[in-house]
């Protein structure tokens, strides 16, 4: 039998792994910003991409996964063989990643708060710790989502969804525990909880677009600027036109 206090240390070294504010410590190095100050504030894989480029952003983000993948080394050591262990473990490092006692700070209208990313990729992460295959399945589906949805934070939050939806699956056909299946669940409110402001955004249509969406508004941006040039050099040509036939 496993000691409570072994059970502790698992959970409080879960936690630990995932507030490594990795987001932060890349985009200081790739251009000494602090990732804190650009756009959302959070210091995931999306963020550090707009703060320092896509390469930082690809580190952070694989970083980040590890951070969930790590926890299945820390019950392999010292709590094994126990599925519900393993769950609340892969759920403390995304706590960690989404509140980083190493990011803690005051709050403006006092108090504190501990900052970091939305959760995302150290759900992955979590995820593969539970069944190393299901990356297979949820970065491509992630994927098609980033591109024929068109948003991050849906994207975000998919990879949780589809985590859970996989081992629901793999329950009801015995390949599983159930509490594999909650994990995503549980996964996938943390990141929702997270993403509240994203969430606004979406209810009210001003969330930022990606993937194709972008691609066709940006498009659709450009042709809308066309026309408007078309119909001001025809104007002008107009205007021109008319004075010479009235012999200004």
């Amino acid at each position: 039998m496993i000691e409570f206090w072994m059970i502790v240390l698992v959970f409080v070294l879960s936690y630990l792994a995932g507030a490594i504010p990795f987001g932060l410590l890349v985009v200081w190095v790739f251009n000494g910003k602090d990732i804190r100050s650009v756009e959302s504030g959070r210091t995931g894989g999306t963020n550090a991409m707009r703060a320092a480029g896509f390469f930082a952003g690809l580190l952070t983000a694989g970083l980040d996964v590890l951070k969930g993948v790590a926890t299945g080394w820390i019950v392999a050591w010292l709590a094994p063989g126990i599925p519900w262990i393993q769950v609340v473990a892969a759920l403390m490092a995304i706590l960690g990643h989404n509140y980083s006692i190493f990011l803690i700070e005051e709050r403006i209208g006092g108090g504190v708060r501990l900052r970091g990313g939305a959760g995302g990729a150290p759900a992955l992460g979590g995820a593969i710790a539970l069944w190393p295959p299901s990356a297979l399945i949820i970065l491509p589906l992630a994927a098609l989502t980033y591109v024929f949805i068109g948003y991050a934070s849906v994207t975000t939050m998919s990879v949780a969804a589809f985590a859970g939806t996989i081992f629901f699956i793999r329950a009801a056909q015995g390949l599983n525990p159930w509490e594999y299946g909650w994990y995503g669940v549980a996964a996938l409110l943390i990141v929702m909880w997270a993403l509240r402001p994203n969430l606004a955004r979406l209810a009210a249509g001003t969330e930022r677009v990606v993937g194709l969406r972008a691609y066709w508004k940006k498009r659709k941006e450009k042709e809308e600027e066309q026309r408007k040039q078309t119909q001001s050099k025809a104007s002008v040509s107009r205007s021109s036109q008319h004075r010479q036939e009235n012999g200004i």
